[in-house]
């Protein structure tokens, strides 16, 4: 990418992943409809963005010239390229220079993932964290030995498929932390897909359709021959079957019970009253008993702030129980009201996701595509 470009050039989702890991300095003109702005959005600390819609730039792209600034590197995004490629190309013709088009829009970039090292294991291997970085999901492989396991496996497995064959690593376990309700899993299609074993809560699976070895408290699951155990902790709240892992006596995988900045919402299944009580459970007493030094790795993220150096999302739990607002709301009926009241709105088609999850319907890839546009929500403080 040059600076002075004047042909138009697409910007890849990767390409877009690293100006905001690095926090590079770009201009977003976003031309979807406004709604759909501001229900979700690209943000970064290095980014700043405005909305004019399509519609609105079709007779030219003036009403956008007078808000770019000059010297800037701009981006146009829309929901699938073909229209954020008309106005950019407009915007050179216009004189801008340093101008290009998100390839695949929005729709490429809620798919896209990032692996990222997290750190060495302590008897060789290495952990990953793949960032969904468009739709806040996060999920990990364990590699030790020449095996690995997935845990809180995306939708898009050709991802963790090329990245294990250029490791030269078996994949052997899918594991999922709960029955997610805000994206669909690819746990069991992986598993399938290259003979592992896909472990799930029982708690969570009991309207499942499928075979799965069951994740619980007190089993153990090796990957490669050096011991690295993941170590399940059952940990309702979430959702009635959720179940932390310890790995490595070092890293703490919390699925969506605990956030950087926020804690896991009860009511994606109808149970929020039902389930308070587990939820402070967990996090009040349960996690209370493990050690500080942990390092916290959850299954989402809810802001662009809680990316780290690299891009890495993750926190020691003792500087989580000193500064997360979800973990220091001592009177109980605060609590209560903190989880059921005035929260971010459901995620989209959340009831259908599980109903795929639990493989009760089988809707096609781009019906699942759909099915997961937008945010995650699944923090009680998203926004």
């Amino acid at each position: 990418m040059t600076q002075q470009q004047t042909a138009l050039q697409p910007m890849t989702p990767h390409d877009l992943t690293q100006i905001i890991f690095q926090h590079e300095k770009l201009f977003i003109l976003d031309v979807r409809n406004q709604s759909d702005y501001h229900d979700w959005k690209i943000e970064g600390k290095g980014i700043e963005s405005i909305n004019i819609p399509y519609f609105d730039l079709i007779d030219g792209v003036e009403p956008a010239l007078t808000h770019i600034p000059e010297g800037k590197k701009v981006l146009v995004v829309c929901a699938k390229e073909g229209s954020s490629i008309f106005v950019a190309e407009q915007l050179v013709e216009a004189g801008r220079s340093d101008v290009y088009y998100l390839a695949g829009g929005m729709k490429a970039w809620s798919e896209h993932l990032e692996p990222v090292k997290v750190g060495d294991l302590r008897d060789g291997g290495a952990l990953y964290q793949f960032v969904r970085i468009g739709k806040g999901c996060l999920s990990y492989m364990v590699v030790s030995n020449g095996e690995a396991a997935i845990i809180d496996t995306l939708r898009m497995t050709d991802v963790y498929t090329d990245f294990a064959s250029s490791h030269q690593v078996q994949i052997t376990h899918t594991i999922d932390t709960h029955l997610h309700a805000d994206h669909i899993s690819g746990g069991k299609k992986l598993a399938d897909q290259v003979g592992a074993t896909y472990w799930l809560p029982a708690k969570d699976a009991e309207e499942v359709t499928f075979a799965y070895k069951k994740l619980e408290e007190g089993k153990e699951i090796t990957v490669g021959n050096t011991k690295i155990a993941i170590q399940p902790i059952y940990s309702p709240g979430h959702t009635i079957g959720s179940t932390s892992l310890i790995i490595d006596d070092q890293y703490f995988l919390t699925g969506d019970i605990l956030f950087v900045e926020s804690i896991g919402r009860p009511d994606l299944a109808g149970k929020a009253e039902d389930w308070v009580s587990d939820l402070r459970h967990t996090l009040y007493s349960r996690y209370r008993e493990l050690s500080n030094e942990l390092i916290v790795l959850p299954a989402h993220f809810g802001k662009i702030t809680e990316l780290g150096e690299g891009g890495v999302v993750s926190a020691r739990l003792q500087d989580l129980f000193e500064n997360n607002p979800g973990l220091n709301i001592t009177d109980e009926g605060d609590f209560r009201r903190a989880v059921t009241e005035n929260l971010p709105p459901q995620p989209n088609a959340y009831q259908e996701i599980r109903q795929t999850n639990m493989g009760k319907i089988k809707p096609s890839p781009e019906e699942q595509q759909e099915m997961e546009i937008g945010p995650n929500r699944c923090a009680v403080h998203d926004k």
